[in-house]
């Protein structure tokens, strides 16, 4: 799991940050049920709360290689928020990624889609989001299904980005999409 963050910020992440706090409640919420199928859950936690040109790539990097170091070469789904799922898209080219789901991505015109050559992208994104743009996150998809093995885009309805609004249903997709990518 990969959470949301900041344009710039080099302040570091912590238990007060919001995106992180947020993203450690949904895995709090879906682990129980990704366990009993056979699945782990791990949430990244980024040195710096910012983009910073992707500074978190390095990070995620780090984190996959710790996977393998004490788990072995299993697949991997990276699961998204925001931030987190444009760090996603660009560390989907590790050998054991499989998949990513991004939850209201930030996924910037001209974000690259290379990484995902072969694998499977969900994208969800609510139509009241006035962080991130379901406009730009559609158009991602789009250009990620040239190269992509398989891309889905699903609309949450009107809800905004930091998915206060219908939680439950923004948990049960995560954890349904996840096992599905598996």
């Amino acid at each position: 799991m990969l959470h949301g963050g900041k344009e710039t910020s080099t302040r570091p992440v912590d238990g007060r940050s919001a995106s992180w706090r947020r993203s450690a409640a949904m895995q709090r919420a879906i682990s129980d049920s990704l366990h009993a199928a056979g699945v782990s859950t791990w949430l990244v936690g980024y040195r710096q709360r910012g983009w910073n040109g992707g500074a978190p790539v390095e990070d995620a990097r780090w984190a996959l290689d710790e996977v393998r170091r004490e788990l072995g070469r299993l697949p991997v789904v990276l699961l998204g928020h925001s931030m987190g799922a444009r760090t996603a898209v660009h560390v989907a080219d590790d050998q054991d990624v499989v998949g990513v789901v991004g939850l209201a991505p930030w996924l910037p015109e001209g974000e690259p889609v290379e990484a995902l050559a072969g694998k499977r992208l969900l994208a969800a994104h609510g139509r009241r989001d006035h962080i991130t743009s379901p406009r730009a996150t559609r158009a991602y998809v789009e250009r990620a299904a040239r190269v992509a093995a398989e891309v889905d885009f699903v609309d949450m309805g009107p809800v905004g980005h930091y998915m206060f609004k219908r939680v439950r249903a923004w948990n049960d997709l995560a954890a349904r999409a996840s096992l599905a990518l598996l």
